[in-house]
């Protein structure tokens, strides 16, 4: 028998498919063996607890939306009683937790400069053009089940590999966050044998670690950490409240209220600190000129934070404070007496000559200019 050119190619790719089946089918059995444990379905209880872990936790930045089924898309601009801050990083809602501790007996406001986006619990972001859009997405969300478990959370990375029985076709995948997690899981199919590499790390809310061997194991430590830590999904925050005990959390001498590293606020502590008799020549509320009320008035800044009003004999006393509010200096006032001072000001800025030094601050539209013949 004559072999043609035309069937030695033939009967090459036969051999190749051939072989190529015979791999899938050993992968396939390899996969179905590896470890003796059943692999990950859609639709499993499993599946869902891991799917509920993974949900976008939106408690963080409830000081901000005052929802837990939503978060702002980072960065974005806010007025945290009338002072701006420009939110670059989770870490600066500290900064608007802070301004709003300074004073317990004023009424907190924050506004947020629009349009934003903002981040739904599976992750899909929406865009959001004005204050009614905003109101509507946290009711529309709000009024849903909140599914996220917060008290459990995975240790990445996680490795996983996923086989189709129909096209036979093994892909793996290393799982980097919650959010990649979450839309593995979401696309799942019921042709999906889901192998997930063991032993993997998940972590309490309280930091303590937990070691997985298998699916039942992650199951039972999912189903244990529920409802065992506050998920903080009353959507409120720290409104600075008094403390339990009734005390002013915010004294002018909190240890944390000063970055010594800080050269710029140094500069300006020191600036202030070095002269005491610091007069009041421009201050002006709701467009009202207040400073002839103060014009007969001394002030001080020690570097002990006491804030000091003198007249004449008369001594009033309170309390100051500064920190960075990202690239801004702000002046926190304390003095019961003298309620329109008692703020927190923004510095706008520092002028020094021969004849002294003027000091500028803001607040939204009110103004204040301390004046000194100290140099």
């Amino acid at each position: 028998m004559i072999i043609t050119k035309q069937m030695r190619i033939h009967i090459i790719i036969s051999l190749m498919l051939l072989l190529v089946s015979y791999s899938c089918r050993e992968e396939l059995s390899i996969y179905e063996t590896e470890n003796n444990q059943p692999g990950l379905e859609s639709n499993s209880n499993a599946a869902g607890l891991m799917q509920r872990v993974s949900l976008k936790d939106g408690s963080i930045d409830n000081i901000i939306d005052n929802s837990s089924s939503i978060s702002v898309k980072l960065p974005v601009t806010v007025i945290a009683n009338g002072i701006t801050v420009h939110v670059n990083t989770e870490d600066d809602l500290a900064t608007i937790e802070r301004i709003f501790n300074e004073f317990n007996d004023d009424d907190d406001e924050l506004t947020i400069t629009f349009p934003i986006t903002v981040i739904l619990s599976d992750f899909s972001e929406v865009l959001i053009r004005d204050e009614d859009e905003f109101e509507e997405i946290i009711e529309e969300h709000d009024s849903e089940l909140d599914d996220d478990i917060e008290c459990i959370d995975f240790v990445y990375p996680i490795k996983v590999s996923t086989f189709d029985v129909i096209t036979e076709q093994l892909e793996t995948l290393t799982i980097n966050d919650d959010e990649t997690m979450f839309n593995f899981l979401d696309d799942i199919d019921d042709d999906d044998i889901i192998n997930i590499e063991f032993p993997i790390s998940m972590i309490l809310s309280d930091g303590t670690p937990v070691t997985i061997a298998n699916l039942n194991e992650m199951e039972t430590a999912i189903d244990n950490a529920q409802e065992t830590c506050d998920e903080d999904d009353d959507d409120s925050d720290d409104d600075g409240s008094d403390s339990d005990d009734g005390s002013d959390d915010s004294d002018g001498d909190d240890d944390d209220s000063v970055d010594d590293d800080d050269p710029q606020l140094n500069q300006f502590m020191e600036s202030i600190t070095s002269c005491d008799q610091w007069t009041i020549e421009k201050f002006e509320i709701n467009d009202e000129e207040l400073e002839e009320d103060y014009q007969d008035y001394t002030f001080s800044f020690t570097t002990d934070n006491k804030f000091v009003a003198n007249k004449g004999t008369a001594a009033f006393s309170g309390t100051w404070d500064s920190y960075k509010n990202g690239e801004n200096i702000i002046l926190v006032i304390k003095l019961p007496d003298f309620p329109n001072l008692s703020s927190s000001w923004s510095l706008e800025d520092i002028e020094e000559d021969e004849e002294g030094v003027e000091t500028e601050f803001s607040k939204g539209e009110n103004s204040l200019l301390f004046s000194s013949t100290c140099s």
